[in-house]
């Protein structure tokens, strides 16, 4: 073990929620109860369920609104402003997509309602297409390590879970390390999914170094031959300074083993929060530098609307969107079928 690795409690970001049990729905389900559908219609009709309350908030009221007119003018354009915002799309990317809108309306390419439908469609589909980047794990790096980021009760345990258990079906061998030292719960539900799908958990006791804990799981992933290294991290609040540099303490350890690492820091938003999400996604990358994000809730939101603020204000991968609470309802995130579904039936 390196000198300055020192096993001391740090502070816990959350210290009430130690004893709290592991909730039901958060455990891994048997593959049996799950669906084999990756992408066509069958997705696309879940995809679609699971956005229902975004699309009520969101596309469902445009299309009422744009449809209902029988003129394209400014007022319009305004009616789209406000409800664009109000669906939490925050207003870079509101003030983005009208004006391209109004520019179309000036050229006079808007001949009708439904053109201007479609015209806004596309705009969506284009604002979200820099974000349509895969996670791809390079076999020239192993073990490939995947630091996972976030703050408390935005799912990062449960999305490591069902992460796990996408790459072992994809025939990678795993090692998880539980970095969230501070809580025992998060432990505990981490070696459920270790130990359904038969994937080795590193831990220590509550309180250890999260550091100390990743660096021995590396040692141990390199030792297995593993591909494939994801690390749990303690949820911290993106306001509080030492927390986040407690996280940035875990990024140096892992780049004295070798600067290259990590290898991909995801951060999990919970979607529910809204614009919330986007003050933590500036934090998180300022601190570790996020290079992919993981949408979790969903299909419990109509907030929805802020994977575009975060397309447009920051332009990070999203890697996957959380649609349910199946094992396999973490999907990789697609630009074209993400708006699709938003405007299904429209």
């Amino acid at each position: 073990m390196f000198s300055f690795i020192k096993k001391k409690p740090p502070e816990s970001p959350n210290p009430s929620t130690e004893s709290n049990p592991i909730p039901v729905t958060e455990l891994p389900e048997s593959d049996t109860a799950t669906s084999t559908e990756e992408s066509g219609p069958g997705f696309l009709a879940r995809l679609k369920q699971s956005l229902s309350k975004t699309r009520s908030a969101l596309t469902d009221s445009l299309s009422s609104l744009i449809l209902g007119r029988k003129t394209i003018d400014q007022s319009l354009l305004d009616d789209i402003e406000t409800q664009l915002l109000s669906a939490d799309m925050g207003i870079e990317a509101t003030d983005h997509i009208v004006k391209s809108l109004t520019q179309k309306m000036d050229r006079k390419q808007l001949a009708n309602p439904e053109a201007l439908l479609d015209s806004l469609k596309a705009e969506l589909t284009t604002l979200l297409r820099p974000c349509d980047v895969p996670l791809v794990i390079s076999t020239a790096k192993k073990p490939y390590v995947i630091l996972v980021v976030g703050v408390n009760g935005a799912g990062k345990t449960t999305t490591i879970g069902k992460l796990a258990k996408r790459l072992q079906k994809e025939g990678h061998k795993l090692v998880l390390a539980a970095g969230d030292t501070f809580r025992a719960a998060a432990v505990e539900q981490l070696k459920v999914w270790g130990e359904r799908n038969n994937v080795p958990v590193i831990a220590q006791p509550t309180g250890s170094d999260s550091a100390s804990v990743i660096f021995d799981a590396y040692q141990s992933a390199v030792a297995r031959g593993a591909d494939v290294l994801i690390a749990d991290t303690a949820g911290r609040l993106h306001t509080k300074d030492n927390l986040m540099q407690e996280l940035e303490k875990i990024v140096r350890v892992l780049k004295k083993l070798d600067p290259s690492l990590p290898h991909e820091t995801l951060l999990v938003l919970d979607s529910t929060t809204g614009q919330n999400s986007l003050n933590q996604a500036r934090s998180f990358h300022k601190s570790v530098n996020v290079t992919g994000i993981a949408l979790t809730k969903l299909d419990g939101t109509a907030k929805g609307g802020m994977v575009f603020a975060i397309a447009k204000e920051l332009q990070l991968p999203i890697r996957f969107i959380g649609v349910g609470e199946k094992v396999d309802d973490l999907r990789p995130f697609e630009a074209e079928q993400f708006v699709n579904a938003l405007f299904a039936d429209t």
